[in-house]
């Protein structure tokens, strides 16, 4: 397997090296960090992922990774307080801009720091400045954020309904996640996840088949023939980033980020985010006999015409313009029903190339900073959640 590696040059310069590993480059397609070293954590305890045999996510197992207390130097993470503290690296600040990440940790609190980036809205030609802070209070990582993403957006291939504006957001979450032992499913009136970008992921739109214009307004998480953003028959007008805007400017992800990680294939994926159960996100790419590929999803088109769900029945065959038309089979990816899988006792969830795309459903228990105040619910907290498309009825 190829390890990516970034040298501290200068206290702060940043060693742009190709994803590889091997060549120099400039920063057109994006600076290799590794974490690990930024952060301080030893490189030694950070266990390569293969697939289990199964596919099914096991349980946490005692001696799970817990937190460090600092970032200053490395540090057996065995032996680590297991109360983590946020008095560390809070004075410096790390450039992410168009960053690669290489930190396969799977505890929120190894990421404390300031990460700031600059970057560009292409189609309105206008800079901004990113910032994600993150620190440990009472036992939670808080990720502090004004949303704007490390890389540039809105390129041509985007439509945005409302031009990006910077955000105010402020999430928290477990930094040591458990499985609950049952899934609890998207809901419209909760973030899905943040990225070590600052940047939010919100799977389920409010647009479903013959409600309103199909775009927006439909916030009961019952109504069947949801459209799938990712889908290119629905046109959500997203950049190639996978992501657009909400009404209030929030720039957020309906999928890959195409960002973050080595989307070419050549390493295996870092962590790139947090879910708001505290489970990591991983990128796409994982390593099996020595081989690295992508993770594959169990989800698949179902077979044959739609029928009506509800009374509602918009025709045609399955061709994933709906979240409807796909189903979960057990076993037929690498990935459970939530999108993720097990490795080692660590349960995080995984970026595919296709449906679920990162995540159907949570594992563990979400924290009540994810859910939203108004977006794209209207102001509405659904109080039942996006069941996965094989249980719709």
């Amino acid at each position: 397997m190829k390890t990516l590696k970034l040298s501290s040059i200068l206290l702060s310069a940043l060693l742009l090296v190709g994803c590889n590993g091997d060549t120099e480059k400039t920063d057109t397609e994006g600076q290799v960090i590794d974490l690990n070293q930024e952060l301080g954590l030893d490189e030694g305890n950070l266990q390569n992922q293969q697939p289990p045999e199964n596919g099914q996510p096991q349980p946490p197992v005692d001696g799970q990774q817990p937190p460090v207390n600092t970032v200053e130097e490395p540090l057996d993470n065995s032996e680590s307080n297991t109360e983590p503290v946020s008095d560390v690296s809070q004075s410096s600040e790390l450039d992410i801009t168009n960053a690669i990440l290489s930190n396969r940790s799977t505890n929120c609190a190894d990421y404390v720091k300031h990460y700031i980036s600059n970057v560009q809205d292409i189609q309105n030609e206008t800079k901004f400045d990113g910032s994600l802070n993150i620190e440990v209070e009472n036992g939670k990582c808080k990720f502090t954020a004004n949303n704007i993403p490390n890389h540039d957006f809105n390129d041509f291939a985007a439509s945005f309904a409302s031009a990006v504006s910077a955000q105010n957001i402020s999430v928290e979450m477990t930094s040591i996640p458990t499985l609950t032992g049952q899934t609890t499913q998207l809901d419209l009136g909760v973030d899905n996840a943040i990225l070590l970008n600052g940047v939010k992921i919100d799977i389920l739109p409010a647009a479903c088949y013959n409600v309103g214009d199909e775009k927006i307004g439909c916030n009961d998480i019952s109504t069947p023939w949801r459209f799938d953003p990712m889908s290119p028959l629905a046109d959500f007008g997203t950049d190639s980033h996978n992501a657009h805007t909400q009404p209030d400017g929030s720039y957020h992800y309906h999928g890959s980020p195409k960002a973050l990680f080595d989307t070419a294939g050549q390493a295996v994926s870092p962590v790139i985010g947090f879910a708001a159960d505290g489970f990591p996100i991983y990128g796409t790419y994982i390593e099996e006999n020595g081989q690295i590929r992508a993770v594959k999803p169990s989800y698949k088109l179902k077979d044959g015409s739609r029928v009506e769900i509800s009374g509602a029945n918009p025709g045609g065959t399955y061709d994933g313009t709906y979240r409807d038309d796909y189903e979960f089979v057990n076993g037929l990816g690498d990935l459970d029903e939530c999108n993720g899988m097990s490795v080692d006792g660590n349960y995080g969830y995984y970026v595919t190339d296709g449906f679920p795309y990162v995540m159907a459903c949570y594992k563990g228990t979400i924290d009540d900073s994810f859910k939203k105040q108004g977006g794209d619910t209207g102001g509405q907290q659904p109080q039942n959640g996006q069941q996965p498309p094989e249980q719709r009825q």
